[in-house]
């Protein structure tokens, strides 16, 4: 049996600000089944768009399958917020966030926001791996069970299972922990956006860096390369760094107006080769071509036996393939990143640090207070 592709398609329309425009988009895509949708952000005034996560937060509730991986972008943000703000987009999804890693290197938005002025991209990508392995800790930082509810006692967490993640880094440092639970995917996924010219041996600086961050930080890769050869080769060259779990789609532009260019873009996905999972197609028309993909494209791939018929699975990292990571922190043997704070279990009107007050044996040590510290 051929292996299946993993498809996923961005949504991007700059210039629509209404939902109707984007819950049609979503269930197109989630009615070819495609794996994920993305959507483009950045702090530019041009073109005007509407926040990434915020609209997919607003696709979650009248989609079931389909994942949504919005665009972050690391830099003149906190990575303390941004891991909540992904974390909450994977709770009311129910598992199907990810996080498409972004970075800011304008001046003019380096001006919107008045902190720093615009940094080389090499040490953006730097930061921005700082701020996916901070943001990974701070996912890890509630144990999967820290949540007790146990209204007998009042106690609402297992302050043992909560940790302090102690991130130190150049850039910024983190001690944690999260204020939201852990994600239902333990981590939503992490995708990064690299060309097959930041893999060459005369590569600048920018592009190295990235494809670092790309390497040890993410789930998929989404990889704009010029023809088969060179995709094969960068996908081999991604493969050795990342290893073997690593997603690879490969990032292809597609304007499905004619029979001609849908039978084109089927050539390119059934013949497969250059080493990739699948594709991500960036539409022309958003609308169009996701309503040629549902109604011609995916089912004659689905003939093939190339794509999935149905939704599997319940999370996106289920759609992918990708296993559920555990709590770098469970197994409680760094005692110097798991002191748990204390959390006051909501509607008990009890101080969270009043342990015996409860039902906590009196004398049983308090935990230090939340502090969530995130400095620059």
């Amino acid at each position: 049996m051929p292996r299946q592709l993993h498809l996923s398609a961005a949504l991007d329309s700059p210039g629509r600000f209404d939902a109707a425009h984007f819950t049609q988009l979503a269930r197109l895509a989630e009615r070819a089944t495609l794996d994920f949708v993305t959507l483009d952000d950045s702090y530019t005034p041009e073109p005007a768009r509407l926040d990434a996560l915020a609209t997919f937060a607003r696709l979650a509730p009248v989609t079931r399958g389909l994942g949504l991986v919005p665009t972050v972008t690391t830099t003149h943000t906190e990575p303390f917020h941004t891991s909540i703000a992904v974390n909450t987009l994977d709770w009311v999804s129910e598992g199907r966030a990810g996080w498409l890693v972004g970075v800011s290197d304008t001046e003019a938005e380096a001006r919107a926001f008045g902190r720093r002025g615009a940094a080389p991209a090499e040490e953006l990508w730097a930061e921005a791996a700082d701020a996916a392995e901070a943001a990974s800790r701070l996912w890890d930082s509630w144990e999967d069970d820290a949540e007790i509810r146990d209204t007998a006692t009042g106690r609402f967490v297992d302050r043992a299972k909560l940790h302090y993640v102690d991130f130190e880094g150049p850039h910024f440092s983190v001690r944690g922990p999260s204020i939201t639970p852990r994600p239902p995917q333990g981590r939503p996924v992490i995708a990064v956006t690299v060309a097959a010219a930041d893999l060459a041996p005369d590569a600048g600086p920018g592009g190295r860096a990235r494809v670092a961050t790309a390497a040890r930080h993410a789930d998929v890769v989404l990889l704009d390369a010029p023809d088969r050869a060179t995709r094969l080769t960068a996908a081999t060259e991604l493969r050795l760094r990342g290893g073997e779990a690593l997603r690879i789609l490969a990032r292809i532009p597609v304007a499905l107006t004619t029979a001609a260019a849908t039978a084109a873009l089927l050539t390119e996905a059934t013949e497969g080769g250059g080493g990739v999972d699948g594709f991500h197609l960036v539409p022309a028309d958003p609308a169009r071509d996701l309503a040629v993909l549902a109604d011609h494209v995916v089912p004659a791939l689905r003939e093939r036996g190339l794509f999935r018929t149905g939704y599997t699975g319940r999370t996106l990292r289920d759609r992918l393939g990708l296993a559920r990571p555990a709590s770098r922190y469970a197994s409680g043997t760094d005692t110097a990143a798991t002191e748990p704070p204390a959390i006051e279990p909501p509607g008990t009107g009890t101080s969270a640090t009043d342990t015996s007050a409860a039902g906590t044996p009196a004398g049983t040590p308090t935990r230090p207070a939340a502090t969530a510290e995130v400095t620059r």
